[in-house]
């Protein structure tokens, strides 16, 4: 599951950011332990309580003392906005100015976005 592209925690925080994007883990949903987590994926659990508590810090997770740690009601919502606007500044904006550069029309593109939907 892991590579060596970024740290572990990283990739952890980022998997379960994900799981939550798509619905896999929904608002006030329990997650896993750190200790479960650490020995289901067979990692250090310091390694994943960095995760948790970045997630935390990030207001994608909440702590319920003493039950655990809970998908936060608005975490999808606010994955979903940045992930709207990065998905403008990282692809349509390097698109259209592509297509500016060898002559494709707006119109263009949205008639072959049009297509493939």
């Amino acid at each position: 599951m892991f590579d060596d592209r970024s740290p572990i925690y990283q990739q952890i925080a980022e998997k379960i950011k994900k799981d939550i994007l798509y619905g896999d883990l929904t608002a006030d949903e329990q997650v896993m332990s750190t200790n479960q987590y650490a020995s289901f994926y067979r990692i250090n659990p310091a390694t994943a309580a960095k995760a948790f508590q970045q997630l935390t810090d990030d207001g994608y997770l909440y702590k319920r003392r003493g039950i655990g740690m809970f998908v936060s009601p608005d975490a999808q919502e606010r994955l979903r906005a940045g992930r709207r606007e990065k998905f403008f500044s990282d692809v349509v904006r390097p698109m259209v100015a592509e297509a500016r550069a060898v002559g494709i029309d707006l119109q263009e593109i949205i008639h072959h976005l049009k297509e493939q939907a």
